[in-house]
């Protein structure tokens, strides 16, 4: 036996309603957050990862908090890899918004809804958490129809992804925990690299981006390199047409001061003082007498 077709499950123009008014609640009661979608560079499809992905812009919308009393998550804890914060927060957003301000206005990897993996920034807290897992049912079919997505999330864990949203505050955290490497130059170049450009290699056709430069001393301290540099070769600004040549770099001496746990270079050498590398192995030697990977 099917439903009383004289009471109504809710009709197109009291769903629209309840949209309006969620909109309205959230713009009220919400805070401003920034939607920065992911994109896939390299997808390994046997895994269903990939480890270059980019974020390319960044996308104003109000979200509503729903752990009013802070985040959740197990909060600071200390491990043997250092402290790990582990803060969760779930972010209500509307979905007529969504589509207003995100899906309307860039590429997703599925469109027409969130999806796991993207980030949220979120300003108040000056932190970015990745979207883990999507909740498309609640509430659950109000008037026939539901009006927002909720967004379970967590702390983003930055692994060498390329960030260029335009937003400087989202940008630092490339800019600050990237692996960095510094080139040293060779006298007699000409113009100075500008911070943020594309360099390029001019034999190996390597580039890098420029996370600071020193014409005093030729240092050129690099990021989000493509691969290796050849010693030596002329290296050229994209923007500022600055050209240097090489002298000499180390990939395994992270010099990017935000990251205190990277230790390849000390262990590294502290190892050249206890292995004996004269002894043959037959299975590989151990140490890395170039200085690069």
């Amino acid at each position: 036996m099917t439903t009383n077709s004289y009471f109504s499950q809710g009709t197109t123009g009291e769903q629209d309603l309840v949209g309006d008014l969620v909109v309205e609640q959230i713009k009220m009661f919400g805070r401003d957050v920034y939607y920065i979608p992911r994109t896939l560079v390299n997808e390994d499809t046997v895994f269903g990862e990939d480890n270059l992905s980019s974020f390319n812009g960044a996308y104003l919308l109000e979200a509503y908090i729903e752990d009013a009393n802070g985040f959740r998550g197990d909060g600071d804890m200390f491990s043997k890899f250092g402290v790990r914060i582990s803060d969760q927060v779930t972010f209500i957003i509307s979905r007529t918004r969504f589509t207003e301000a995100v899906d309307d206005n860039a590429t997703l990897i599925v469109e027409g809804r969130p999806n796991e993996g993207d980030l949220i920034h979120f300003p108040l807290a000056n932190k970015t958490f990745e979207i883990q897992f999507v909740e498309h049912e609640i509430p659950f079919y109000q008037l026939g129809k539901i009006h927002v997505w909720g967004l379970r999330c967590e702390l983003f864990e930055y692994s060498d992804e390329d960030i260029n949203t335009g937003v400087a505050e989202i940008d630092a955290i490339e800019l600050n925990f990237a692996n960095a490497i510094t080139v040293t130059m060779a006298s007699g170049g000409a113009g100075d690299f500008t911070v943020g450009e594309t360099v390029t290699g001019g034999t190996s056709n390597t580039t890098a981006d420029v996370k600071s430069w020193d014409s005093a001393t030729g240092k050129l301290i690099v990021i989000n390199r493509d691969g290796r540099f050849t010693i030596p070769e002329t290296i050229t600004g994209d923007t500022s047409s600055a050209s240097w040549t090489s002298a000499n770099y180390n990939t395994l001496n992270n010099v990017n001061t935000s990251d205190t746990i990277d230790s390849n270079w000390t262990i590294e050498t502290q190892a050249d003082g206890i292995v004996d590398f004269t002894e043959g192995n037959p299975f590989g030697e151990f140490g890395n007498s170039g200085g690069t990977i």
